[in-house]
Formats: C-alpha cells, sequence, structure tokens
C-alpha cells in the first residue's frame, strides 16, 4: 500500500531532515560519518536509536499519511535532540488528519480596537498569518509606514523581511528576523499548509532571499517576552519590553505591546492621531 503526502506530511519531514542532517553524532556516541564527518545522521541510524522500522521513519520523512504514536514521536524527538517547542511541533503535525484549513479572520472586535489605541505605548494587533489588523498612535509614532501600507501587505513577518526602513530600525536585525520566523512556525503549525499561510511563505520565497535562506532553517521557538532595540528616526535608539497577549474571548488573536523602559519623547499632536 502507497501511503498518500500530504501537505502537513512533507512540512513535517522537511522539519526532521534538516534537524536529523545537523545532529552532532558525537554526542550520540557515534563515530564520525564516512562523507561529513560528524555532522549528520543517516535515516536508518535515526530509525535503529529511535527503536522503530526504517520503513515507517522513512515514511515520516517522505511526508506520508502514518499514524506514529506519541511514544515513537518522543523518541525521534530525543535521537534529533529537540527542544520543547520543537517537540511540540512535531507532535502537533503528526496527528492523522490535523486541520490545517484556515477561515478568513473575523473582524476585530471593538473593544479590542479600543483597548490597544488607549494604551500608553507601541501595541498593535495580528491575526493568524500575522497580519497586522489593528494599531495605535504610538504605534504609528514607532513605525510611520504602518497606515499608508495596503492592507494586503500588512503583514508582520512579510515587513521584517521587505520594508528597508523597518530593516534600519533594527540593529540587530539578522537576530531578530531568524527571532521572528522560528515564532511565526511555532505559532502556525499545520496552519503552515493552509492558504493564507501558504500565500505568506510562499511570496516572502519569491521576493526575498534572506527569508529564503532562514526558512530553510527550520527554527521553531516560542515566543518569550524580552528587550527589543529599535533605532527611531528622531529620537534614536530605543529600548522596549516585549509582550504578547492572547486575548480570551479571540483567542486567534495577539496583542503585541512594546512597554519602553525609559520615558518616551512623543509629541502631543501625534499622540492625538487615530490610527
Amino acid at each position: 500500500m502507497i501511503r498518500p503526502r500530504t501537505p502537513r506530511g512533507i512540512q513535517l519531514g522537511e522539519f526532521l531532515a534538516a534537524r536529523r542532517k545537523a545532529q552532532r553524532r558525537v554526542e550520540l556516541g557515534l563515530p564520525p560519518g564516512t562523507r561529513r564527518g560528524d555532522i549528520g545522521l543517516s535515516r536508518e541510524e535515526v530509525a535503529a536509536l529511535a527503536g522503530m522500522s526504517v520503513s515507517w521513519y522513512t515514511w515520516l520523512e517522505q511526508g506520508r499519511e502514518i499514524n506514529a504514536s506519541r511514544q515513537v514521536l518522543a523518541a525521534v524527538a530525543r535521537v534529533l535532540q529537540l527542544n520543547e517547542a520543537e517537540t511540540e511541533y512535531v507532535f502537533a503535525l503528526a496527528v492523522p488528519g490535523a486541520n490545517s484549513n484556515q477561515l478568513e479572520p473575523a473582524p476585530t472586535p471593538d473593544h479590542l480596537t479600543r483597548l490597544v489605541r488607549a494604551l500608553p505605548f507601541p501595541a498593535f494587533v495580528i491575526a493568524g498569518d500575522w497580519t497586522i489588523v489593528a494599531w495605535n498612535a504610538r504605534y504609528e509614532w514607532l513605525y510611520e509606514s504602518i497606515s499608508a501600507i495596503l492592507d494586503v501587505d500588512r503583514n508582520l513577518l512579510k515587513l521584517i523581511y521587505t520594508d528597508p526602513k523597518l530593516k534600519e530600525m533594527l540593529p540587530d536585525w539578522q537576530r531578530d528576523s531568524r527571532r521572528f520566523l522560528a515564532e511565526f512556525r511555532a505559532d502556525s503549525g499545520v496552519r503552515l499548509s493552509s492558504e493564507r499561510h501558504r500565500e505568506v511563505v510562499q511570496g516572502l520565497i519569491e521576493e526575498s532571499p534572506d527569508f529564503r535562506a532562514q526558512w530553510a532553517e527550520h527554527s521553531v521557538e516560542r515566543f518569550k517576552s524580552r528587550l527589543r532595540t529599535f533605532v527611531h528616526p528622531q529620537e534614536g535608539e530605543l529600548v522596549f519590553e516585549h509582550h504578547r497577549l492572547v486575548p480570551s474571548d479571540a483567542s486567534d488573536l495577539h496583542v503585541i505591546m512594546y512597554v519602553p523602559t525609559s520615558p518616551l519623547a512623543i509629541s502631543e499632536e501625534t499622540a492625538s492621531v487615530e490610527s
């Protein structure tokens, strides 16, 4: 019986293959390989170390629809030395028939828009595919281009890789872009094979060489609150605490907040702007 390939399975297979090829053999007690020395495992080696058949592991990497138990998947994760976020990502993708469809986003609730606009620091709201659906005057002060961008292009991931002005604002763009991309992959999970997510990813693969190279790294990372540094055109370097909240009554939306570590010099005129 030939097991069919699925978009979700292909996504899982590409991730497992990338991690397999990046493993250090010495950390698993294996001698150097004949081709790449200490880096990389064969499918046969992963299967043996995980206690599963080579055929089943091969089907996993080929994106075939199979019903692998959590015990087997946990063994693969152990061999590939996956962290907690990466392991959860594998579990989600490996569930047979997992729903990857995503409906068009519902309108942003008015009360959520009012909340964001009332915050005294930069804040905005993103949908599941990271489209920016609402923002406040403080965020427009920080990133003044936001209101001039067409709705179809107002996607946070797309702007990170295609807007030169935003790139100039990030003094460590390589680190920040990789972190965002790893969080996007973790957030999206099975939805990466939905039409909306595929459009975002495929568009960036075609448009941005940086995205194309970083996407191939298959990094997965949960969001963590952290310090973020921006270089503002007028105010110079600014440091914020970057936080993300999920509204209990709109869990498909995320509220992104940049809490300043020192007072912001926002003019009264700018602060009164309604986005």
